[in-house]
């Protein structure tokens, strides 16, 4: 088995164990736990020192997953997620199957599919969405690159990935995009 497998695997592994991983994602360094485990989530805001109500995204592995944690989808997104070049979170009213910590007062959920070919491993074995948030104390700066994570994070997530420690790439954060009061999506971040 190839090292990369190795760390898909294990990183599934703690997630399965609803542990809270530290990991490479498409856009910087994050924590992150099985979407649909409150305790996980909950150990995940307690290590990061994130007040309740202020959610996280989700990462999904494809638009069959993205409708089971969102409770409206929009007709058009299915193609705009094919023409996405580049990260873009879809902030959409929540379905029922994600935790109520990833709900934002409004009643929305951040969601993204997730292109990195590590990341959508990850959540394809899981079978679940990928709580995603960044890999820093609340109000610290974003770790772009694991060199940058702070010592104290690495030391309390329960399984630290391997994979890409070593790259020193640096990408910008994902574009967000909202859907509107209108029942249209709306670029709020480019």
């Amino acid at each position: 088995m190839n090292r990369f497998q190795q760390e898909v695997d294990a990183a599934v592994d703690a997630l399965l164990l609803q542990q809270v991983i530290l990991y490479p994602t498409d856009t910087v360094w994050g924590l992150g736990c099985d979407a649909e485990a409150p305790p996980a989530v909950q150990q995940l805001y307690k290590l990061k020192g994130r007040e309740a109500g202020k959610p996280s995204i989700v990462l999904v592995a494809d638009f069959d997953m993205l409708k089971r944690y969102a409770a409206e989808v929009p007709a058009e997104l299915e193609a705009m997620l094919a023409a996405d070049t580049r990260p873009t979170t879809y902030i959409l009213p929540a379905g029922r199957a994600v935790a109520k910590e990833l709900v934002a007062p409004d009643g929305t959920v951040g969601l993204r599919v997730v292109k990195d070919e590590f990341c959508f491993k990850v959540v394809r074995r899981l079978g679940h969405g990928l709580v995603s948030t960044s890999a820093n104390k609340a109000g610290e700066p974003t770790p772009a690159v694991y060199t940058e994570v702070d010592a104290a994070i690495v030391r309390g997530a329960d399984h630290v990935v391997n994979w890409r420690q070593d790259d020193a790439s640096r990408t910008t954060p994902s574009r967000l995009v909202r859907l509107g009061a209108d029942g249209k999506l709306e670029v709020v971040r480019e």
